[in-house]
């Protein structure tokens, strides 16, 4: 019997049950997005994978443009959906910082958490049809940054980190908020995991 072969990316258990983020984050929309959408770029990563290696053995690179825009698209909304889901928390659990390091770098860079937040939502909000915003790490200047990425996959800095992502496709919010996009944006501050962010930033900064 033929073993099955190895998929270079998993999807993912959620951290919590799927009505855990409620009334922010609703069942249906946790089940969807993550059975469903997580589910499909995991797929479309590793047939990018398979596909290319085929190339590979075929010596045949007629498609590359394709599916190197494949994996950059599907590989990278896995990525992000995996930090999605882990930068989020059950109301009750998720507290703001009050010191540290974290803190330290946020004040020195935004001057606050709350105009950290400011303009983090106000990135998430303007996002130009679907896409993330994203709190990343730039080891270069060594300070934090606010993008806005469009899709999956454009507009990143090269080597920025990610730290928190929010998620503004449709399908992260249209079941509850159809198209109020700024109240999803506003409500979800209620359900971040800071913990993990900070985390995160510790592991990063220290490279």
């Amino acid at each position: 019997m033929a073993e099955e072969p190895v998929k270079d990316y998993v999807l993912p258990d959620l951290p919590y049950a799927y009505n855990a983020l409620e009334p922010y984050i609703d069942e249906a929309t946790m089940r969807l997005h993550h059975d469903k959408h997580h589910a499909a770029y995991v797929a479309g990563a590793n047939a990018a994978l398979a596909k290319l290696e085929e190339a590979r053995k075929n010596g045949n690179f007629d498609s590359i443009r394709a599916l190197s825009g494949a994996l950059a698209f599907h590989a990278s909304g896995h990525v992000l959906h995996s930090l999605f889901w882990t930068g989020l928390c059950p109301h009750d659990q998720s507290q703001e910082p009050k010191t540290g390091a974290f803190l330290a770098q946020v004040s020195k860079d935004f001057g606050s958490v709350d105009l950290l937040k400011k303009q983090l939502g106000a990135a998430a909000k303007a996002v130009e049809g679907s896409g993330w915003a994203m709190l990343a790490w730039e080891p270069t200047a060594k300070k934090l940054i606010v993008l806005q990425v469009e899709n999956h996959q454009k507009l990143s800095v090269q080597g920025a980190v990610p730290l928190f992502v929010l998620d503004v496709w449709e399908h992260a919010y249209y079941i509850k908020y159809q198209n109020k996009r700024a109240d999803y944006v506003d409500n979800l501050w209620n359900i971040v995991k800071w913990r993990e962010v900070e985390t995160r930033f510790e592991s990063a900064s220290k490279k």
